[in-house]
């Protein structure tokens, strides 16, 4: 087990920091979305094989006991901005080390339930969000079939969502400052697959091309009316 204070090097930088504790399916993929983003990310798991095979894809990973308190107070959870509980099947170390990472003065912690009830104890015992993954995936599927252009939504807060959007049909053959859509529509394009590629933060004067998926990041009433256009 891999015991050391973090605590100082959490403390300063001005960009939110994350800690996911639980490196199930749903946490591995938590964390190194939010690494890819950007955003410095701690992985927790008291499984070794778990932490290693994610060490490399986050900006820290530890193998350390959630239950144990010191540990966690060693690792200086309180300084992280927002602490994702993503512990899967053992529901009771799941509200347990909610529990403990509010009395431990953590400002935001988000915890992963199973089902209805689970996430409503969760709420009662201070968790200031409950994510339900299962029940969250069929949200996207809906939001999929009912719409002509969105391929997929991933939703970063009530107000702010990324999206993938077929590139509507006047946008071929236009550069993006062609399409003006942060100017029109105060949203910024990420990425393009174009086929298997993919083009990270194109520039200004990047072609769109008919059939090119763009990758899109705003507010989800801007994102809305894209969608519409």
């Amino acid at each position: 087990m891999h015991k050391f204070n973090l605590e100082k090097v959490w403390v300063v930088g001005k960009m939110k920091q994350f800690a996911v504790i639980g490196l199930g399916r749903f946490g591995t993929s938590l964390a190194m979305t939010l690494t890819r983003m950007g955003y410095d990310v701690l992985a927790v798991d008291t499984n070794e094989e778990k932490v290693n095979n994610i060490m490399d894809r986050v900006t820290h990973a530890v193998q350390v006991d959630a239950m144990d308190e010191q540990a966690l107070k060693a690792l200086g959870i309180r300084n992280f901005d927002v602490v994702v509980v993503a512990i899967g099947q053992d529901i009771q170390s799941n509200i347990l080390v909610t529990v403990m990472l509010k009395d431990l003065g953590v400002k935001k912690v988000v915890s992963k339930a199973v089902t209805e009830l689970h996430g409503k104890v969760l709420e009662r015992v201070g968790a200031d969000k409950v994510v339900f993954p299962e029940r969250d995936m069929g949200v996207r599927v809906a939001q999929a079939l009912v719409s002509k252009n969105i391929m997929d939504q991933i939703n970063l807060s009530p107000d702010y969502s990324i999206i993938e959007l077929m590139a509507p049909d006047d946008f071929a053959g236009k550069t993006l400052a062609e399409g003006a859509l942060r100017v029109k529509h105060g949203v910024t394009v990420l990425a393009i697959r174009r086929g298997n590629d993919v083009i990270i933060s194109p520039g200004a004067k990047q072609m769109v091309l008919d059939g090119d998926v763009l990758v899109i990041v705003g507010r989800n009433d801007k994102l809305r009316d894209l969608e519409e256009k």
